[in-house]
């Protein structure tokens, strides 16, 4: 009888020790087993609102590009037609001729000229010719506003991106490392092995979201600088025009009907 229990007791041990072995070794293949930190893998094994975070961020990235490549075409070839402009400009003596000289080739300095003759028409019954000057400043001034408006039209994007991309891609963090904080207590083990994917999976989102913000931030600061050189070449456009108008008043005030015949 004492035999038998002796065995059982052995028996029970054993088994008792090859269960706590197995468990041990399946505890160390767990904390030993290597993993994936590639970018394409943290994403794919991201949380699902971590996912969406990182989404928009790249969406805002190739925003900001596409703002770029947009602007920059755009703010050249706006430059090269106020250049030729003022170019065509500087010989004309009178507003008949400046619009013969430029024709239609710059929508904005026809729409200088257009509102120019305007004014005169409109003056063309005053007896003094005093304020024509400051009415067509005036109109011009509206116009260059306009310009001004539209030439950074898409560039509130950038700064949109600049100024909360960071803190998005730190909600997108803050979400990851709570759902990580979840799964070590599902674990039950701090191994630096278990917690660090969890934790690089969130990290990722702020690392996008100062990829995205970073480059919006420059990008917006240069287009910032060129469109306040092409606005002063719209400066400038506005000038020679208001020039050319005061030549035409100091010819006299008899001159605004063949100013206006002429013209047409």
């Amino acid at each position: 009888m004492k035999r038998s229990l002796l065995t059982f007791e052995i028996a029970a041990s054993s088994l008792l020790y090859s269960t706590a072995l197995s468990f041990a070794e399946g505890r160390a293949d767990i904390v030993n087993r290597p993993h994936d930190l590639s970018v394409s893998s943290m994403f794919l094994n991201a949380d699902i609102v971590v996912k969406i975070v990182m989404l928009g961020l790249v969406a805002a990235s190739i925003g900001t590009w596409t703002v770029l490549i947009a602007k920059t075409i755009e703010l050249k070839r706006a430059r090269t037609r106020v250049r030729d402009s003022i170019e065509r400009l500087q010989d004309a003596r009178g507003l008949a001729e400046a619009r013969l000289a430029l024709g239609s080739a710059d929508p904005l300095a026809s729409a200088l000229i257009a509102e120019a003759l305007r004014e005169f028409r409109l003056s063309s019954d005053l007896s003094s010719a005093g304020g024509l000057k400051d009415r067509v400043a005036s109109s011009f001034a509206e116009i260059e506003r306009a310009e001004s408006l539209s030439i950074r039209r898409g560039t509130g994007l950038l700064a949109s991106v600049g100024s909360t991309g960071p803190f998005i891609g730190l909600f997108g963090t803050v979400w990851g490392i709570m759902n990580a904080f979840i799964g070590i207590s599902k674990a039950q083990t701090t191994n630096l092995a278990v917690v660090a994917p969890g934790i690089a999976e969130a990290l990722l989102a702020t690392a996008i979201g100062l990829v995205a913000a970073i480059p919006a931030v420059l990008i917006y600061n240069h287009l910032a600088r060129q469109t306040g050189a092409y606005l002063e070449l719209v400066s400038n456009l506005s000038g020679e025009l208001l020039r050319i108008v005061s030549r035409d008043l100091d010819r006299g005030v008899q001159q605004v009907p063949a100013v206006l015949r002429a013209a047409e």
